[in-house]
């Protein structure tokens, strides 16, 4: 307990309990769509945009932003055209966002070196200013899902049907993916570029497991991620170990764990529901 009388400590265990609420709604729907790969493309194009931040004396975090958001629209634009994949596209975007990142960080001179904390994570240095930004995302994340929840759960399941019904399909698509673009930016001070995925997919896969309505998935991992950040970080501090990265190891853990704890049959808890008693669409 002696550790939460350090300010540093008790804001990365805040940083956690928010970034465990946004990564659980929207990892959730990235689990169910199936675009673990783009969101990974859009999590390393954004280092494109902390290093022209760097470059052009700008804030990191905003050139982040503008980058994952122009990534996570691109890539969404050409995936909804095409109805293929696109994995050339996404790992192209994914090399070429990191080495502008690198090259312009280049050019910036001077001292970089904190720029590597956007790669692995820097959890114990998050400030105040960076809580009130991750509370004003979990406030937008939350106010969008619960305007568009039945649509997104539409879009994820049936998207042919709900084209034909008169939803603007795209439209969803793309506030999903930008909103997805936020989160990153928002993960990546916690556990970093490289392992920002991790966090985004871990919980709700769990979850996934062993429920069948949505948001009973997002409460458990909502629930998943609170633990496993808040556990990872006292063993990290025991331990010297860099947090970013214990995290994600104890999330890695329990995920095998679970993988070995018999799920519901496939035959129920394939299904997501809404918690209505509706049957929404095909979840594994």
């Amino acid at each position: 307990m002696e550790l939460l009388h350090f300010e540093f400590f008790r804001n990365a265990l805040i940083a956690g309990l928010f970034v465990s609420v946004a990564c659980a709604i929207i990892g959730t729907y990235v689990v169910i769509n199936r675009i673990v790969f783009i969101t990974g493309g859009i999590a390393h194009a954004a280092y494109g945009g902390i290093g022209l931040g760097v470059f052009f004396g700008l804030n990191p975090v905003l050139g982040a932003v503008v980058f994952s958001l122009a990534a996570a629209f691109g890539m969404g634009t050409v995936s909804y055209k095409t109805k293929q994949r696109i994995d050339t596209l996404i790992g192209v975007m994914w090399a070429v966002g990191m080495a502008i990142g690198i090259v312009f960080a280049d050019l910036a001179g001077g001292y970089t070196a904190g720029l590597m904390s956007y790669l692995f994570g820097s959890i114990l240095t998050i400030s105040k200013t960076d809580l009130l930004l991750m509370a004003g995302l979990d406030i937008l994340v939350l106010i969008t899902t619960g305007l568009f929840y039945q649509r997104w759960l539409s879009i994820s399941f049936d998207p042919e049907f709900s084209e034909i019904v008169g939803l603007p399909v795209k439209r969803y698509y793309l506030l999903l993916l930008g909103l997805t673009a936020l989160t990153v930016v928002m993960v990546m001070r916690m556990v970093g570029i490289i392992m920002v995925i991790a966090l985004l997919t871990i919980p709700p896969a769990i979850a996934n497991r062993y429920f069948t309505s949505l948001k009973k998935i997002m409460a458990f991992a909502c629930l998943l991620g609170a633990l496993f950040t808040v556990t990872g970080m006292f063993i990290s501090f025991y331990l010297d170990l860099t947090s970013g990265a214990m995290i994600i190891l104890v999330a890695g853990i329990a995920y095998f764990i679970s993988l070995g704890i018999n799920p519901k049959p496939r035959s129920s808890r394939s299904m997501v529901n809404t918690g209505e008693g509706g049957k929404d669409g095909i979840a594994s």
